[in-house]
């Protein structure tokens, strides 16, 4: 049996999975990745240590009996606005990597208001520390091996994806695909090409950043990884909400997604039409059918998986994520309780960088199943308002909502979210669509399915969530949260 090998590089871990020519996943491994806060709203990885994640979870699935020589392509999907940077010669990184997830780059988003316009009519993205470019920028103005190595023509600027690729073909490959490289802030999504004028503002160097390919595009091959054989086809990438928004099969107009990751991010396709937004959300680029360029537009929550971590991490109310439903079950409501977990600031559609969390609602009587269904219910409720803007910008009612991640196993937040959109939410049997998404597209390339249309076997829904609640009980819960982001705005 041969597989296709699916890279999942995310912003808590690396997952890496085995998937067959059925669309099934026959074997997963995963690594934690350690998060760095030097100070606070900054949050940093180590590159070294997410290969070393690479290496780790790769070589877990073979021990499980599995013959490396079966495995006939890789893909690749990967936090997406994360910045790395690395020396050409040596290959190592020139220092840690600033997380999509980072606000230290406010200051230079402020420089750059006069260009604002610009900047959205080129790249379709608002101006935000959120994205690469200010993040390299940062690196470039208080790293001197950073300036030092850039001014020699030393110095490799790229996303999580390209890193990976780097060294998966042994340091052979310096490439990207559209879907990452339209995150940056540098790349122009009408001639999709590395915006010369944008890198200019920037002072980044067009040589120093890597080379821009379709999604479905033979990348490379693997050479000298030490944990695979030389020669296997990298024939797949795309950030990890454009892997996804292919994973669910959503490549007709008007289908959407949302994966509850670490944050929440929503999408919708848009097909060959470029929809600028009215209403907060990014435009950006994703994959057709073919594993080519299409457009999207999307809303991103900073905070959703985050949130319950906090719960585990900062509180200590619940020893593991799953704990969270059982929990929050315990109560009917959150017995008037409502949590803004905007630890980094607000994402889509306010854009609030300097809005901090609040816990709104506190009485004697509040306990610790409140609390984890009130975190639950912000979750939904901030993907609520993501989709009352995507509907209102792409000019249609949706039906349906596909849903992955690993909080889309949460039964109780499933049905808040169908209630409070309100809409039909449909979950697939496989949540880990990300990384399958990037295993369809790596499989196109190299002929495991002929067209788009083998792939709709390999979505099986695990269950549907229809809309239970009343319309006054949802205009009373979603007036009540609205209120509650006034104060934190």
């Amino acid at each position: 049996m041969n597989f296709i090998l699916a890279l999942d590089q995310g912003t808590t871990g690396t997952t890496a999975l085995l998937v067959d020519h059925t669309g099934k996943v026959v074997h997963r491994s995963y690594a934690e990745l350690t998060q760095y806060y030097p100070q606070p709203g900054w949050v940093e990885h180590d590159p070294a240590e997410i290969w070393q994640t690479i290496e780790c979870t790769v070589r877990s699935l073979l021990e499980q009996g599995v013959d490396a020589h079966a495995i006939e392509a890789i893909g690749i999907t990967n936090q997406r606005e994360t910045a790395v940077v690395w020396h050409r010669g040596t290959g190592d990184p020139l220092g840690k990597a600033i997380v999509w997830q980072c606000r230290r780059t406010a200051p230079i988003c402020d420089r750059w208001r006069a260009r604002e316009e610009s900047i959205r009519s080129k790249t379709g993205l608002v101006l935000d520390p959120y994205f690469s470019a200010t993040k390299w920028v940062w690196m470039l103005e208080n790293s001197p091996e950073v300036t030092e190595a850039t001014s020699r023509g030393e110095a490799m600027f790229g996303t999580v994806d390209s890193w990976l690729l780097w060294k998966l073909t042994g340091q052979q490959v310096h490439a990207t695909d559209h879907t990452n490289a339209s995150r940056t802030l540098l790349f122009n999504i009408q001639t999709c090409e590395w915006d010369r004028e944008l890198l200019s503002w920037a002072q980044i160097p067009h040589h120093a950043l890597p080379h821009v390919f379709p999604p479905s595009h033979l990348f490379g091959e693997t050479r000298d990884t030490g944990i695979l054989p030389d020669g296997i086809p990298i024939a797949g990438i795309a950030g990890d909400q454009q892997a996804a928004l292919f994973g669910q099969l959503c490549m007709e107009p008007g289908m959407a997604k949302n994966t509850y990751g670490t944050g929440c991010f929503l999408m919708i396709f848009t097909g060959d039409e470029c929809v600028r937004s009215e209403h907060g959300l990014l435009t950006t680029l994703a994959c057709n059918a073919s594993g080519g360029v299409a457009y999207a537009l999307e809303g991103s929550v900073f905070v959703a998986g985050a949130a319950v971590q906090w719960l585990r991490d900062g509180l200590g109310i619940i020893e593991n994520a799953a704990e969270t439903e059982t929990l929050a079950r315990q109560v009917p409501d959150t017995a008037g309780v409502t949590i803004v977990p905007a630890f980094t600031g607000l994402g889509a559609p306010y854009w609030v960088p300097e809005a901090r969390g609040a816990i709104l609602g506190l009485t004697r009587g509040v306990g610790r199943a409140h609390l984890a269904r009130a975190v639950l219910e912000a979750i939904a409720h901030q993907s609520a308002d993501v989709m009352d803007a995507m509907q209102s910008d792409a000019g249609m009612s949706l039906q349906e909502l596909r849903v992955d991640g690993g909080a889309a196993a949460n039964d109780l937040l499933m049905q808040f979210q169908a209630d409070v959109i309100p809409c039909r939410v449909n979950r697939p049997e496989a949540i880990e669509t990300t990384a399958l998404g990037a295993a369809f597209l790596a499989g196109l390339q190299t002929g495991v399915w002929e067209h788009i249309q083998r792939l709709e076997d390999c979505r099986r829904v695990n269950r549907l969530f229809s809309p239970l609640m009343d319309e006054g009980e949802r205009g009373r819960r979603r007036a009540t949260w609205k209120e509650a982001i006034q104060r934190v705005v």
